[in-house]
Order: structure tokens, then sequence, then C-alpha cells
């Protein structure tokens, strides 16, 4: 069974980054995640970033600089600590995450297309029940 939800994810985010890939920025799925995260959290710091994803910092520094290189995240020194530098997108960052929101949307469409409300919501729990499981063996 878990191999399923591991084929479908896989499937999922194939699909998802194949509009990226094939667009002007070549975008992985962690570039995304990054994006996201920078999106949802405007003036982050990589300490943050690392915190909140659990990732080895030489990664994710790796990570940055290239999308910091390709124009899709700004850095300002932080005022206070000038160490510290916050991270924010840029205008074509926040189109590219722009971009996977509106594809992830339409995938979760067609991912539940010939489910009722009440499936969806069954579905929702029984991966919530599995998610609390393992979250418990560990």
């Amino acid at each position: 069974m878990l191999d399923l939800i591991h084929t479908v994810m896989h499937q999922y985010r194939s699909m998802q980054y194949q509009a990226l890939r094939d667009g002007p920025h070549d975008i992985t799925h962690m570039e995304g995640k990054v994006l996201g995260f920078f999106g949802r959290h405007p003036g982050a710091t990589q300490s943050d970033l690392a915190k909140h994803s659990g990732r080895d910092k030489a990664q994710l520094a790796r990570l940055i600089k290239g999308l910091r290189d390709r124009g899709l995240l700004d850095a300002v020194a932080d005022e206070s600590d000038k160490r510290n530098v916050r991270l924010t997108l840029t205008s074509d960052g926040q189109s590219v995450l722009t971009v996977l929101r509106q594809q992830a949307k339409r995938l979760n469409t067609l991912a539940l297309q010939e489910m009722d409300s009440h499936e969806q919501e069954q579905l929702l729990q029984l991966l919530q029940r599995v998610k609390v499981n393992l979250d418990a063996g560990s």
C-alpha cells in the first residue's frame, strides 16, 4: 500500500514540475520547496529554512545560491545582525511560485475528479491516520 502512495507522489511531482522544466526556469522539486518556503515566510533566513525542513545547511546553501544566481531569490543583510541574510522572492520567483501553485491546484482537481466530497474527506482522514502512526513509530 505504501508503495502505491510513493508511486502516486512520484507521479504527482513529475507532473507538477513538468511545466516548469519545459518553461524558462528549470526548477527541481527541492527548488520549488525553497521558493514555497520563502513565499510563505518572506524575510526568513537560510537557518530558518534549515530548521523548518531538517535539510543539510550545505545543500540548502547551494540551492539558495542557485536560486539567487537565477534571479528568483533576493537577499538583504539583516539590520540587527549583518551575519544573517533575509531572503525574499523576486518578481520572477513569485511568478514561478504562482505557476507551481496553479499546477498543484490543477493536479489536485485531476487526481480527485471522480471522488465525491465524502470520499475525499475519508481519504484525507485515512492518510492522516497513516502519518500519525508513522510519527508515533519514529
